[in-house]
């Protein structure tokens, strides 16, 4: 089963749905999770937004972020993930953004990606990664690594729903 399929079971077994923002992806997360036959019972869709005035302006990313920091942020991974989930109406929000090549972006090198999760109750996670390969293999490896996150922050949360059934035991 492919980490994509993974996650759409977890979220078609809880009922929730995704959404998804991508910038050095540039869609290849949502194809992804689109390869899997049912992924529109959990997958409300995607916003690739490459350009910067794209992550303020649709996705809701903070303007003076951007202009300090560059898109290249883990900040702005994490409110691309927020605005995504909040312009789609979904329960859980995923986003990339990070340097693929050949050349360095806002003073980062290639291979510094960050991949954010935004969910339920205002929980998320951020993670920075440093890949090392081409462009091919270092958006591959994003791809990889938010669904990761997503499948780890699912299960994160399904444990606190249960703890919370359960009466705190």
């Amino acid at each position: 089963m492919t980490d994509a399929a993974k996650v759409l079971a977890l979220l078609a077994e809880r009922g929730r749905t995704l959404a998804v923002a991508e910038s050095l992806t540039g869609g290849l997360v949502a194809a992804e999770l689109t390869a899997v036959p049912g992924a529109s019972n959990s997958f409300r869709g995607s916003v690739t937004a490459y350009a910067t005035t794209l992550k303020r302006d649709v996705l809701g990313v903070d303007a003076t972020l951007l202009a300090e920091c560059g898109a290249v942020d883990p900040r702005v991974a994490s409110q691309m993930a927020a605005g995504v989930r909040e312009l789609m109406g979904a329960d859980w929000g995923v986003a990339t953004t990070g340097v693929a090549g050949p050349e360095a972006q806002d003073g980062q090198p290639v291979g510094t990606v960050f991949v954010a999760v935004a969910g339920p109750g205002g929980t998320g996670k951020v993670a920075a990664l440093r890949l090392n390969g081409d462009r091919g293999e270092i958006r591959r490896e994003s791809v990889r690594s938010v669904l990761e996150l997503l499948r780890e922050e699912l299960y994160e949360n399904a444990r606190a729903q249960d703890t919370e059934q359960n009466g705190g035991n």
